[in-house]
């Protein structure tokens, strides 16, 4: 466990590369302050050896600044004043490096959470992943900032005060060194119980969080359905679980510092059992003794202030533990090392597209697409119908490479899109999906998202998508502000906005997933033109569930089970009367859509 602890703490060492002078620095400061806290037990103990006139403990004689007893208190004075003054340092430093390391880690923890490909996303809650990347990293940010560093103080500290007592009186030294070893094994031994306890406490805060935002993103549904009450009572469970997870390490906590007093105050009783009897015999004198009364306090000074970090520490170490699963999970679509992202800087696509022998599946052994093969010419207008759960989205998502197929491969311009550097992928590729996602800020950003185009030529494209009654309504026009997911705007004109924002990236493939489903007709009558002037000169598959929609495609490919059953015109599949000859029946008469 410790090992393990150490080998995790070790791999976060490279987000502090930047700070290493500054690491040293408060390093470096660690021994003059322990050796400040470590002295002022000794001169206490001096003081009262002159007062009582045991001139053989006496160390410091008469100085230029008066009696001993004043040398004394001003070296005292020093002692404080000095060790103030670099632990105050030393806390602003730790905590500024502190801040510093959680906001590289949280960088790289964003990052790659959205890097990790949908498969992994689609079994991870939203909640779980927003525990990591916030509460985790608090987590860390604050072992960092006061039990770190911290614990090596103390360690430091301990040493010192150790080889101070050794130098006062060594039978006495040891008599209390002897008395760290039960408390140090039963740290350890408490260790491992309170980690599983922690561990615990995090799953149950990341479910926790995880329905808490499940319920605000769905709260449409949990009204209209009347499900308050009883999303309630199972949040209530939810609580009821984290509040046992709480109470586990609530015990360790509590036990470990009830121990520590116990022990340090059995370790005071010893010293003055023992040291009281040499004191009367005449072996030691009362200054040496209230010096070592004054370093059994100072001793497990570092135990007790390790006791009321232990919770920060190990949820700090928790925190770590959990921090580095996610980073070690595998990036699988990315580019390979050996492709150069301006291999096809100058490379003119033509929007070939085919698939060869795909098949995919989102749980084991249940096939979403099942050898499926096609090509699409350049410029060819393609529409894919069939049944819900036939696969035309899945095979939408596998071309973006979000998923990668199981089976088979997907070429363009005979190509395999996995030599393909992804940039160039999805720069070739222009979606407009049903669900339109809507980030909050201006509508222009939302436009350009990464094109980089000026505001002038934004306004252009715009118009000539028939953009200006939308943008007219907008109260600042470009410049309005968006909530969280385009909250105040329509369906329809969230739509308006996804298809204006692929036109401005001029796309060589279009890809439309029921782009005007949520469109009123006279918005998509205005659209339609602008559409069709998008889809000129370039490869188009569309999902559709209109069948005006799908009759102007220039071939049509039915699908069912992932499998591709039947192909053809909107004339040739008619006369077939097969399946698409049944679900355009059922349209037309207004039972089905495809």
């Amino acid at each position: 466990m410790i090992q393990n602890d150490f080998n995790r703490i070790k791999r976060l060492g490279r987000y502090l590369t930047n700070d290493k002078k500054t690491l040293y620095l408060i390093l470096v400061v660690l021994l003059p302050v322990s050796f400040a806290g470590a002295i002022q037990p000794l001169l206490v103990g001096q003081a009262i050896s002159i007062l009582k006139g045991e001139s053989n403990n006496v160390w410091i004689g008469r100085t230029f600044i008066g009696q001993s007893i004043n040398s004394v208190i001003i070296f005292l004075f020093l002692s404080v004043f000095f060790r103030l003054l670099l632990q105050g340092y030393q806390t602003y430093n730790i905590q500024s490096v502190g801040q510093r390391l959680t906001a590289r880690i949280r960088r790289e923890l964003f990052s790659h959470s959205i890097s990790l490909s949908l498969k992994y996303h689609d079994k991870m809650p939203v909640g779980k992943m927003l525990t990591r990347l916030t509460n985790d990293v608090d987590a860390l940010s604050e072992v960092f900032g006061s039990g770190a560093v911290g614990v090596i103080a103390d360690f430091v500290s301990l040493i010192v005060i150790s080889i101070t007592m050794f130098s006062i009186d060594k039978g006495l030294a040891l008599l209390l060194l002897l008395t760290q070893i039960p408390v140090s094994y039963f740290i350890i031994w408490l260790q491992k119980r309170y980690r599983k306890a922690n561990y615990r406490v995090r799953e149950e805060l990341s479910q926790l969080n995880s329905d808490f935002q499940e319920n605000l993103q769905g709260l449409e549904v949990v009204q209209m359905f009347r499900r308050e009450d009883l999303n309630s009572y199972k949040f209530k469970d939810t609580g009821k679980s984290y509040r046992k997870a709480v109470d586990g390490t609530i015990f360790y906590d509590s036990t470990i510092s009830a121990f520590i007093e116990w022990i340090s105050l059995a370790a005071v009783s010893l010293i003055l059992a023992v040291g009281g009897y040499l004191v009367t015999s005449g072996n030691i004198g009362l200054g040496t003794l209230t010096t070592f009364i004054l370093y059994s306090q100072r001793l497990f000074e570092p135990l007790r202030q390790l006791a009321e970090r232990f919770t920060q520490i190990q949820g700090g170490l928790t925190a770590v533990q959990r921090i580095n699963e996610l980073l070690d999970e595998k990036i699988e679509i990315t580019d390979s090392a050996s492709l150069s992202k301006d291999s096809f800087r100058d490379f003119d696509f033509t929007g070939k597209i085919e698939f060869r022998n795909v098949s995919f599946y989102y749980k084991d052994g249940e096939y979403v697409l099942k050898n499926l093969s096609f090509k699409v010419s350049p410029g060819e207008h393609i529409a894919f119908v069939g049944p819900t759960g036939s696969g035309k989205s899945t095979l939408i998502r596998l071309l973006c490479r979000l998923y990668e197929p199981q089976k088979g491969s997907i070429l363009i311009d005979d190509i395999d899109i996995k030599n393909i550097p992804l940039e160039t992928l999805r720069k070739m590729l222009g979606v407009v999906l049903q669900d339109t996602f809507i980030f909050s800020g201006d509508v222009a950003s939302n436009l350009k998202l990464s094109s980089e185009i000026n505001n002038d030529d934004l306004k252009l494209v715009c118009k000539k998508l028939g953009l200006d009654n939308l943008l007219d309504k907008l109260p600042d026009g470009l410049s309005t502000s968006l909530r969280e997911r385009g909250a105040n705007l329509s369906s329809g004109e969230r739509q308006l906005l996804s298809v204006a924002r692929v036109a401005i990236r001029n796309p060589r493939i279009l890809i439309m997933d029921e782009a005007t489903a949520f469109m009123d007709p006279s918005t998509e009558a205005t659209l339609q033109n602008d559409l069709d002037k998008i889809l000129e000169k370039r490869t188009a598959l569309v999902i559709a569930h209109r069948l005006a929609t799908i009759e102007k495609s220039d071939r049509i490919l039915v699908l069912k089970g992932g499998v591709l059953v039947e192909q053809g015109t909107h004339q040739t599949l008619r006369a077939q009367k097969g399946l698409y000859f049944q679900l355009s029946e059922l349209q037309e008469k207004g039972f089905a859509n495809f």
